[in-house]
């Protein structure tokens, strides 16, 4: 667990779970700045949000784009993370689309970890 370097990886299971206790998960990424400074990036690089967390599941077919980020986000625990997450919530086509068309995602698909 890498809970002095700003990722609590503990945590970020207990997220997938509860994530995947409602939609049946084909991938979680989660990069970000912390991400980064886990990983020994320079801290004179310009920081970006502190956690990108992408999910990508077919289950999110059907439901408005505003009510699946805004439950998924719910999931997040900012206090035992250390900071907020910036949730982008995909299909596997818009996901496919998103990591071409959206810089902050090909960010955390290039640089982020998966989390099984």
């Amino acid at each position: 667990m890498l809970v002095a370097d700003g990722l609590n990886e503990r945590e970020l299971q207990r997220y997938a779970q509860r994530v995947a206790a409602r939609w049946p998960l084909d991938e979680i990424i989660v990069g970000g700045a912390r991400v980064d400074d886990a990983r020994g990036v320079l801290p004179q690089r310009e920081r970006g949000p502190e956690f990108v967390v992408v999910l990508v599941s077919d289950g999110f077919d059907g439901v408005p784009w505003l009510e699946r980020v805004h439950q998924a986000a719910s999931l997040w625990d900012a206090l035992e993370m250390g900071a907020p997450a910036d949730v982008h919530c995909y299909t596997r086509a818009e996901f496919e689309r998103k990591r071409e068309t959206l810089a902050v995602v090909r960010w955390a698909v290039e640089r982020g970890m998966r989390v099984a």
